[in-house]
């Protein structure tokens, strides 16, 4: 059984296998109540079979087992009956898409190609995560993608057991959350006049206006889609950098004393802008309302705030903002940064979640419940687990899925490092020097897709895929923890086969052996780009 992410065991049972038909049932607890619906949609669409309720211990079987952990499953499958045993809810929704897998390439279809001959192989399986945050970046700010397209990644990355899709809602270039007390930050934010085509200074402007919003329904939608799904979504309101949207919508964020921020525009460059917000107690409660809003939308624990990457020429050149600093006793511009990261680090523990933010936000030290996103190599990482902090690993060097896959001139736009499916397989987010304790602390991995250069589904699908397969295993499957000692080839080779898996799916991925011709994009977006690679 060539499974994909690799279940901790999986034992072929040949001689036991369970041919579904018109009369196979489906049956569950209400605890598990979501994988029910989705197993029952998802497999009646896919083979035309009917999988109504059943009886206990025939048909397809899902039941709690209260001595499995939360995400562990066992599946048993024998002639007639299988059962599918988890510790929670969403150890039945893994199980389930385990399920769905054994059926092969034609169960990930939304209409039956047969209706016959649909067969579970006799097998045991017992499988359980490594990590408990496996997650996906998906960059909405620098260009937006419709609802359903969000709606979509959220189905790749159930079918790959991610459970965490980081929703990355604003930035310089646009914001993509609706905020009801502050209709500017959409109405004026969420559109730019043009977008670059490269990095450097005076490169191409494509001169077509760029934007798109999520209304608060849209992202209810989202968050409940998901969390069916047993994926979270964790927004990121980026702050005090990247906030050019922000300022351009409501100048009085801005350092107006340095700057006519009431002439500023939604940035159309790409990098760092140099327009941060002010530092003042009216800032603060401006996007504490922000942050009020944003709460009711996404229940999830953690809530990201960014702190990275904040330019800090303007608080050196601002009055208001040198008066700030002596008024709260801070020694430079750096310290006034810690402090608005900390101030909204209690604002949300106060409110019973948690900050988490890219590790620059280290630099102030943080509340003993602030976690961090370990982005600039390992060593933000390291440093906050040894401190306490829980981290999520996601180092440009290895799991940035924006940069390019292969070394050659047919690949479109070549961003930053060249990250191969093969290095992203063998990326170990565990860094050797950290001791057990500290170890602990690392609750998982994520893999980042900016989108510069991803101005669709398509250019999405073309970055994340297969390389987000690899991260998946990597994330979930207990893995030699020295990546050399990994075995590679074996995957290649399952991988070849789930190939199909995404051609069901509709996943316009890079193949194995280079680009399709349309991914290529001969002229300018296939020509080297000369300057720095893309920021985080």
């Amino acid at each position: 059984m060539d499974l994909i992410p690799a279940p901790s065991s999986a034992v072929r049972r040949p001689d036991e296998n369970f041919p579904l038909g018109a009369t196979t049932t489906l049956t569950a607890p209400p605890g598990l109540a979501d994988a029910e619906r989705w197993l029952r949609g998802t497999l009646s669409a896919a083979t035309g079979l009917p999988l109504g309720p059943g009886r206990p211990g025939t048909g397809i079987e899902l039941v709690l087992d209260g001595t499995l952990a939360a995400e562990a499953y066992r599946i048993t499958v024998r002639p007639g009956h299988a059962l599918l045993a988890a510790g929670g809810p969403a150890g039945a929704l893994w199980a389930a898409q385990t399920l769905r897998q054994l059926l092969g390439p034609d169960a990930y279809r939304r209409s039956p190609l047969r209706r016959e001959g649909w067969v579970l192989p006799g097998a045991d399986i017992a499988d359980a995560p490594r990590f408990g945050w496996r997650g996906a970046l998906l960059d909405v700010a620098r260009h937006f993608l419709p609802k359903s397209d969000v709606l979509r990644f959220v189905d790749l990355l159930a079918a790959h057991k991610l459970n965490v899709l980081h929703l990355h809602l604003t930035d310089d270039q646009g914001w993509r959350v609706e905020i009801k007390r502050y209709p500017r930050l959409t109405g004026r934010g969420a559109w730019r006049e043009r977008s670059m085509v490269g990095y450097r200074s005076g490169q191409r402007r494509d001169d077509r206006p760029h934007g798109g919003y999520y209304t608060q329904d849209d992202l209810r939608e989202i968050v409940a889609y998901a969390a069916a799904r047993g994926v979270t979504v964790v927004p990121e309101i980026d702050l005090p950098g990247h906030t050019q949207a922000a300022v351009a919508a409501y100048p009085e964020l801005g350092n107006t004393d340095v700057v006519d921020t009431a002439a500023l525009g939604v940035w159309t460059d790409w990098g760092v802008s140099h327009h941060v917000l002010n530092a003042s107690e009216e800032t603060l409660r401006f996007f504490e309302g922000v942050l009020e809003e944003v709460l009711e939308l996404f229940p999830s624990e953690f809530i990201h705030l960014g702190g990275d990457e904040c330019p800090k020429e303007q608080w050196k050149d601002s009055a208001a903002a040198q008066a700030r600093i002596r008024e709260l006793g801070l020694a430079n511009e750096d310290e006034l940064q810690s402090h608005l990261i900390r101030h909204f680090d209690r604002w949300l523990a106060e409110r019973g979640r948690r900050l988490i933010g890219w590790d620059e936000i280290l630099g102030g030290g943080l509340a003993p419940g602030a976690a961090v996103s370990s982005w600039r190599g390992f060593g933000g990482g390291v440093a906050a687990a040894e401190a306490g902090h829980d981290v999520v690993m996601c180092p440009e060097q290895h799991v940035y899925l924006d940069h390019r896959q292969a070394d050659g001139p047919d690949e479109p736009v070549p961003v930053g490092f060249v990250r191969t499916l093969e290095d992203v397989y063998r990326f170990e987010p565990v860094p050797a020097q950290l001791d057990a304790a500290a170890a602990r602390h690392v609750i998982g991995t994520q893999a980042n897709l900016w989108s510069e250069f991803a101005d669709s589904a398509r250019d999405v699908d073309y970055r994340a895929f297969p390389r987000l397969v690899a991260f998946a295993e990597v994330a979930w499957s207990e893995l030699p923890a020295e990546p050399a000692e990994r075995d590679y080839p074996d995957f290649e080779r399952r991988l070849r086969g789930h190939l199909e898996v995404l051609d069901a799916l509709g996943v316009e991925y890079r193949p194995m052996d280079g680009p399709h011709p349309w991914q290529r994009r001969p002229g300018v977006a296939g020509r080297p780009i000369e300057g720095p690679p893309p920021v985080r």
